[in-house]
């Protein structure tokens, strides 16, 4: 049997997962199976996988209804060793979106990390107990393969202090109310891949992670020094249906004059805001790209306008800007905004190729650009399967 690394990306309602050869000591640069489990808890849970070639190897309803994390991680291995019986999972690697303070490196997941860990979750009560029963029922399945952490905070922990902090009394800042920041995983991929592609890697880098869910992040030296998400994930950009940054006194407002409370704000500003709360229509950026209407307008102006602002934000903590980065599934496919937002902070020396952006080349801006405008795909699950396989020693 070939070995492997399995990475999991465990949500409330799904499971990512890749599957990455250990060809000798190398790890293959791509997944030779990668899919997804939708629908968990829901009468309807499906599974769907391809192959390294992107060609669909499964699509199948999962067979028990309503079914749990543990069921759906039961049925996935099962068809694992149905259908991928030739590949022996040497270990896995696990997103956790929350290290605290505590983890600013991949760890090795045993029983007193987790006790930890699940300190976290009133951090991040929306992601941290599914990351932390994703990794449990791989423990109740194959209680003899390792796992490894992967922390979303992690890449962030070298901002400085003031970066990091709120202008909150100090003892609850010392409870753990800070800016910890988010998509560590995807920055750290573009850190370790940008000098390939740009001679101004180790300069002033603004990197835009844009999909449903949206952030920015500043780097120094391939080193963070500035985020747009702070100590939960609805902070920064406005986003597919999260707000975003909001005025602290509209939410005091809502709770004494509309009567909401904490659930109802929580309802409000992570799944009826952003993109879709401001257009009305939708929150895929396909269809407001595609939509006449104003309030599609209004919403996309809205969203363009947020990262031209965060950009000269970031850019005046890293003390300037030598490239700038669109990654995510947004920065990735969507020229249009793309070009929208380099046209925005052309004033801070940004020249767009709009040629090359509508060919979606790695490198969109013209030859004489002073700021390196690029767009390069994340790979999330690598950099999982990545520090698995050093943590681990593979």
């Amino acid at each position: 049997m070939s070995k492997s690394i399995l990475t999991i990306n465990a949500g409330s309602s799904s499971i990512k997962f890749a599957l990455f050869p250990l060809e000798g000591s190398a790890l293959a640069e791509k997944a030779v199976i990668s899919g997804q489990i939708d629908g968990i808890g829901t009468p309807s849970a499906l599974l769907v996988a391809k192959d390294k070639g992107g060609e669909k190897i499964a699509n199948e309803t999962l067979p028990v209804a309503n079914p749990n994390h543990q069921q759906a991680f039961d049925h996935l291995l099962s068809w694992f060793t149905a259908k991928a019986a030739a590949w022996e999972m040497t270990a896995v690697g696990h997103r956790v979106v929350h290290g605290g303070q505590v983890f600013s490196k991949p760890m090795r997941l045993e029983a007193d990390t987790l006790e930890e860990l699940a300190k976290f979750i009133t951090l991040a009560p929306l992601h941290q107990p599914h990351n932390l029963a994703g990794i449990n029922a791989i423990r109740n399945l194959m209680p003899k393969v390792p796992q490894v952490g992967c922390f979303d905070t992690a890449f962030h922990r070298t901002q400085p202090n003031v970066a990091q902090i709120f202008g909150l009394p100090r003892q609850i800042t010392g409870e753990g109310v800070r800016r910890y920041g988010f998509h560590g995983l995807s920055y750290e991929y573009i850190a370790r891949v940008l000098p390939s592609h740009s001679k101004r890697a180790e300069g002033r880098v603004v990197i835009a992670h844009l999909g449903n869910g949206a952030s920015m992040a500043a780097m120094v030296n391939r080193k963070g020094v500035a985020t747009t998400m702070g100590f939960t994930a609805v902070e920064g950009l406005v986003m597919g249906t999260r707000s975003g940054c909001v005025d602290p006194g509209v939410l005091l407002y809502l709770m004494e004059n509309k009567g909401m409370d904490a659930k109802a704000l929580t309802k409000l500003l992570y799944k009826e805001s952003g993109l879709l709360g401001v257009s009305g229509i939708s929150q895929d950026m396909r269809d407001l790209l595609a939509s006449d209407k104003p309030e599609a307008k209004e919403a996309l102006d809205l969203f363009c306008y947020r990262i031209a602002r965060e950009t000269g934000s970031l850019a005046a903590a890293a003390g300037g800007l030598d490239a700038f980065v669109f990654t995510g599934g947004i920065g990735e496919n969507a020229a249009e905004i793309r070009r929208r937002v380099a046209n925005l902070i052309e004033w801070m020396g940004v020249k767009i190729d709009d040629d090359a952006n509508a060919r979606r080349d790695l490198r969109i801006s013209k030859p004489d650009s002073p700021v390196d405008l690029l767009v390069i795909p994340t790979n999330e699950e690598w950099m999982i399967a990545h520090h698995t396989q050093t943590l681990l020693g593979l």
